[in-house]
């Protein structure tokens, strides 16, 4: 079994220089292949004869010296991503391979560990031509690194994500269960064995945020081009950004740790987000709520600890089923939270009721 663990990286200066470098190479590398595969594919198709083959990251290194400069790993793990991007669109799963942006994209490069030159040694992390890097260790592992992936955020931090070996973790027998039910009113409402329900406030991390996003935004515009103050208003805006993300992400961890250590079988309805965020008057609270990193948060944890995650078809109509008797009441609009059942006459609440259905589903 491969795990990631992240840690907060604490580089020099000269250390930094050398990351950001690196991650520009591993950019570029990723870029010039692509740019390459399309001039290929045009030739091909207008030529009619067969494709010439692609170049390596090594091949560009005379015409580019400065990429002699990074790990030489970065480049070809550049090369393994993009191939990969293609997998995935000849699969049919993703679009069209992008050209990654300096401002847009995410700033990392991933390096392999080859006899040892990824590993932990007196509270520091060395890592291929950059050395021993001081890190927060905040918690420890067993096992053999795979590979390390080096990232920075907007705000200049950077991290570390090691991927380890370890062993499969035993299954765990089902004892307790539960039904997750997703919403925007409550984030979650929870029904265990026990028939006891839980109903988790929705945090609204970037609602409350608002505020103060939108004078730091204001702040950035009225600055001039190039300026200092606009760098320092560019980095304001981003560590705003960065505190709802952090909340985002702290308060899921928490939710789908305790769920995952107090039940063996979890069961939880997965919803077509993309196709909810249609809805103008929804999509902003929607995307705040991270559902989709909710479920697949609850995914790999359960695979980790030996638990059954049961994730339910979106089509299952958990809120239209009577809980009581199994009678369909039809389709309900989001307004309605209370019913009662025309057929056995149960009075239901909606989030209850439905995560009563996905419950049953663990038997």
């Amino acid at each position: 079994m491969l795990k990631g663990y992240k840690y907060r990286l604490h580089p020099t200066a000269a250390q930094a220089e050398f990351l950001v470098k690196t991650i520009g190479c591993a950019r570029f590398i990723y870029n010039k292949l692509l740019e390459d595969h399309i001039k290929i594919h045009e030739e091909a198709k207008a030529s009619g004869g067969p494709r010439r083959k692609p170049p390596t990251p090594a091949s560009y290194k005379p015409l580019f010296p400065f990429l002699c400069e990074a790990d030489s790993l970065a480049l070809a793990n550049a090369k393994l991503h993009l191939d990969a991007a293609f997998a995935r669109f000849l699969a049919g799963t993703a679009g069209f391979p992008v050209f990654k942006s300096r401002r847009r994209s995410r700033a990392s490069y991933t390096t392999n560990n080859q006899h040892g030159t990824i590993r932990i040694e007196a509270g520091k992390v060395r890592l291929p031509k950059v050395g021993f890097i001081r890190f927060t260790q905040h918690r420890g592992f067993d096992g053999e690194i795979r590979s390390a992936t080096v990232s920075m955020t907007r705000t200049g931090r950077f991290f570390v994500s090691l991927l380890v070996e370890q062993a499969d973790e035993p299954f765990v027998p089902a004892e307790h269960k539960i039904g997750i039910d997703l919403g925007l009113e409550h984030f979650a409402t929870m029904t265990n064995d026990d028939l006891v329900t839980e109903k988790i406030p929705n945090p609204r991390n970037l609602r409350k945020a608002e505020a103060r996003l939108k004078r730091a935004q204001r702040a950035l515009a009225r600055k001039k081009p190039g300026s200092r103050n606009r760098e320092k208003a560019r980095l304001l805006l981003a560590k705003r950004h960065e505190q709802v993300k952090n909340r985002r992400y702290d308060f899921l961890h928490k939710l789908s740790r305790r769920i995952v250590d107090e039940n063996q079988v979890v069961v939880v309805e997965t919803l077509r987000t993309r196709e909810m965020m249609q809805d103008r008057r929804l999509s902003k609270s929607i995307g705040d709520a991270g559902w989709g990193e909710f479920v697949r948060q609850l995914e790999y944890k359960a695979r980790f600890h030996g638990r059954t995650l049961v994730k339910v078809d979106p089509w299952f109509a958990s809120t239209q089923v009577c809980s009581a008797c199994g009678e369909n009441g039809g389709k309900k609009d989001l307004q309605t939270r209370e019913w009662t059942c025309a057929a056995c006459g149960a009075h239901h609440d909606r989030d209850v009721n439905a995560s009563l259905n996905l419950l049953y589903l663990a038997d």
